[in-house]
């Protein structure tokens, strides 16, 4: 079997010889797309228009960027392998549930971990995947370890071995931080599962997962960030069945590549209330036409299955693209965005990020929403914005307490006082 080299997700220093850069200076002028002419080229000035105008934008994203999502009828299960009404000290009802499908039986299924807070009738629920599976999150003993194929992001043999997890793992997570204590203390729920359930990150991981099931090959329209944006609107899914959260008030959240998936997840599926990138760059919150960080020919160089084999035709004439990442956060709208940047990480574009969210303004505005309330990105560590915000945090390429802090006073003022 040929072995899999995978690439971390923390790789500019790995790049250093590519075509990347750091300065403002140098980007070339670059149009955007008005984001208020529709696809059919007439002006839109209503709400009303936007909605009509909003099918024709999700396929051009579909067909150039994540890929086509294909209708998936096959009949689900729902499995609640265990209950616990006294985890995290007594403080939460944890619940594990083991979604099945069963014209895919070469799937292990989706594990679904979810925390609800005791004391809180129907909270909101936080929904999001993870990267190390859902018992490297905490040190909860009771929480599977997942039995899938798993990046070994740290390196290290104690943890993941011969790409599956070990009993070392629980509680090792380094790429991301879900801080369930946290989240629950606020009054929220969370709801996560480990991505790799469905699709294995790396170039013929579509051969073991969904995509394969579906008998389709590496060529496919569809993509991994496609089968990713898909999973989790089956978490959705089994959450509307759960009298136990308010699935009305879902907030979609993703960091780096998981953020890109939670954005295609958002756009595509309004049920989610609301959406939080975490430093999603390239293919996720940043402009496209911007040259600065990672660009659209680094990305599909060194991850070729994350999308649709069209995006990478744009290599080298980006601009021929017939929309960029500004109309993404308009298929939003009217409903909460979050974007937050790294000073650290400016392989994600952090001011590409802003000036994405920035644009998609006026599309917020046809619904009387408010906007950012700033013409330029704002300085370190100080959020702005109302219905939509961002945050250009101090630090690295990481989800921080600072950045849930944050997360969780905007579900608090924005997402739950929504009807």
């Amino acid at each position: 079997m040929k072995k899999i080299i995978c690439i971390l997700y923390f790789i500019p220093q790995m790049l250093a010889a590519q075509n990347v850069n750091y300065d403002e200076a140098r980007i070339p002028a670059y149009t955007l797309p008005d984001i208020l002419t529709g696809i059919d080229n007439k002006k839109i000035t209503s709400a009303a228009q936007w909605e009509a105008n909003r099918p024709a934008l999700v396929q051009l994203f579909a067909e150039n960027v994540y890929g086509i999502t294909p209708e998936i009828k096959s009949r689900v299960k729902y499995k609640i392998i265990e209950t616990n009404n006294n985890a995290l000290g007594g403080k939460a009802i944890r619940k594990q549930v083991l979604i099945t499908f069963e014209d895919f039986p070469q799937l292990n299924g989706i594990n679904l971990l979810l925390y609800i807070p005791k004391h809180i009738r129907k909270p909101s629920v936080f929904i999001g995947l993870n990267f190390e599976g859902n018992h490297s999150l905490g040190n909860d003993p009771d929480v599977l370890i997942t039995q899938n194929w798993m990046v070994d992001f740290q390196k290290n043999p104690e943890h993941v071995f011969k790409n599956r997890a070990t009993l070392a793992s629980r509680g090792k997570a380094v790429v991301e931080t879900w801080p369930a204590e946290t989240i629950i203390s606020k009054g929220f729920a969370m709801a996560t599962a480990y991505y790799g359930d469905i699709e294995p990150d790396h170039a013929e991981g579509w051969k073991a997962g969904l995509r394969g099931c579906l008998n389709m090959t590496e060529e496919t329209e569809w993509s991994a960030m496609g089968a990713w944006a898909w999973q989790l609107s089956r978490m959705l899914d089994y959450l509307e069945t759960d009298n136990d959260v308010n699935s009305k008030k879902a907030i979609v959240i993703g960091h780096s590549r998981l953020g890109k998936a939670a954005f295609w997840a958002a756009a595509q599926d309004q049920r989610f209330a609301a959406f939080i990138s975490n430093e999603s760059g390239e293919g996720g919150a940043a402009l496209k036409r911007r040259w600065y960080g990672e660009t659209h020919e680094i990305i599909n160089k060194n991850f070729p299955h994350w999308f649709a084999g069209k995006y990478k035709t744009y290599a080298g004439s980006i601009d021929a693209l017939p929309f960029d990442q500004h109309q993404l956060f308009g298929l939003i709208a009217p409903r909460a965005v979050y974007v937050s940047s790294a000073e650290g990480d400016q392989w994600a574009d952090p001011n590409g990020e802003f000036l994405a969210l920035k644009n998609a303004e006026p599309v917020f505005a046809l619904y009387g929403k408010n906007g950012l309330g700033v013409d330029a990105q704002p300085k370190v560590d100080i959020p702005v914005g109302s219905d939509i915000r961002y945050h250009y945090r101090s630090g690295k390429h990481h989800m921080t307490a600072y950045d849930w802090e944050q997360y969780l006073k905007f579900a608090a003022e924005v997402v739950n006082k929504r009807k």
